[in-house]
């Protein structure tokens, strides 16, 4: 009786000691503190990525229902992306001047 009493008091502060010694061991060690504030940049680097893609497919998107929807983007895409001409229309080129 008198050993589980000794037990019941000393368990608490065992604990205490131990976190005591071991949560500072634990925090400053490369694995701890300084690895979770590596990992917390690599995180908001990644996020801002995601972000920037996130916009990126919204524009692709607009771009998209445009070709679908409206014949003069896709001769805008036309002329400016491949450099095609109507049938009609002259191409006059000139060579860059010195």
């Amino acid at each position: 009786m008198q050993l589980a009493n000794a037990l019941q008091r000393a368990l608490p502060i065992g604990i205490l000691v131990l976190a005591a010694v071991g949560a500072p061991t634990l925090i400053f060690e490369p694995q701890g503190l300084p690895r979770m504030r590596s990992l917390e940049q690599t995180l908001a680097q990644v996020d801002a990525d995601n972000a920037d893609l996130r916009r990126d497919i919204a524009t692709l998107r607009v771009e998209v229902q445009q070709l679908k929807d409206d014949p003069a983007a896709i001769e805008r895409i036309a002329r400016n992306q491949l450099g095609l001409v109507r049938k009609n229309e002259i191409v006059f080129q000139f060579g860059k001047s010195r």
